[in-house]
Formats: C-alpha cells, sequence, structure tokens
C-alpha cells in the first residue's frame, strides 16, 4: 500500500515537471526558430514603447525569455538541474507578467497561470517525489562513488 501512494506521487511528479518543460521548450522553440526573435521584439516592442519602455528592455527581454523557455523546458523534461531551471522559469514569468502588466494592467492569465501553478507546486513538493529524472540518477551515481 505504501509503496503504491509513492509510485503515484512519482508519476504525479513525473508528468507535472514533463509537462511545464514541454510547454516551455515548445513556446521557447517557436520564439526561436519558427517565429524568430527579432519578430517577437518587434511584436512586443511596439506597446511597450507607448508606455515608455525603452527598446533595450524589450530586445533582452525578448532574447532572454526565449532561450530560458527553450533551454530550461528542455533540461525540466529530462530532469536535469530542475531546481535551477525552474527558478529561471519563475524569473521568466515574472519578467513575461510584468511586461503584460505594463501593456494591459488587466490581462489574460490563461497561458501564464497553468505555468504558474505547475511551477509553484514542482518546487514545494517534496524532492523524493520526483526520483524519474537526470538529477535523481546523477545523485545515485555520486552516493555509489562515495561508498566505494
Amino acid at each position: 500500500m505504501i509503496l503504491s501512494i509513492h509510485i503515484r506521487e512519482m508519476e504525479a511528479a513525473l508528468i507535472a515537471r514533463v509537462f511545464l518543460g514541454l510547454l516551455f521548450f515548445l513556446q521557447g522553440y517557436d520564439k526561436i526558430f519558427r517565429v524568430k526573435v527579432k519578430n517577437v521584439i518587434e511584436t512586443i516592442h511596439t506597446p511597450l514603447a507607448s508606455k515608455g519602455v525603452p527598446e533595450l528592455f524589450s530586445k533582452i527581454g525578448a532574447y532572454a525569455t526565449s532561450y530560458i523557455e527553450l533551454i530550461c523546458g528542455a533540461a525540466l523534461i529530462i530532469g536535469f538541474a530542475k531546481y535551477w531551471s525552474m527558478y529561471l522559469l519563475g524569473f521568466d514569468i515574472l519578467f513575461v507578467a510584468l511586461a503584460f502588466g505594463l501593456v494591459e494592467p488587466v490581462w489574460d492569465l490563461k497561458h501564464i497561470f497553468p505555468r504558474l501553478a505547475l511551477l509553484i507546486f514542482l518546487l514545494i513538493i517534496p524532492s523524493q517525489w520526483d526520483v524519474i529524472s537526470v538529477d535523481y540518477a546523477w545523485s545515485l551515481v555520486k552516493f555509489m562513488r562515495s561508498t566505494f
């Protein structure tokens, strides 16, 4: 009985982590390879410029969020550097929320909120739940090396 509960927790952590990773990875992939970051900058700069935001802010934000989403999304999918990735993605969400909030004070949260909820879930669950990952396998390798 206890083992089956732990397996369900492990499955929940894995599904949430991989799903969140896919959301961010595909978003970053789209912004970098399909839409192109230059076009993202053009799209977001005009409304931000009307609020007095310098173009440098738009450029840095577009490049940073695009590459953070791509790299950290991929890292979450395989479970590598999970906490660093989640912290960077948390920064990404805050940055995007700030930019959207500057453009339109009351904006639709349908794209941000699910990512934020999954991110918070993954940050507060016990690390023992998320064992199907590269991080966990690497910790086992380090443990085995230290014992022999």
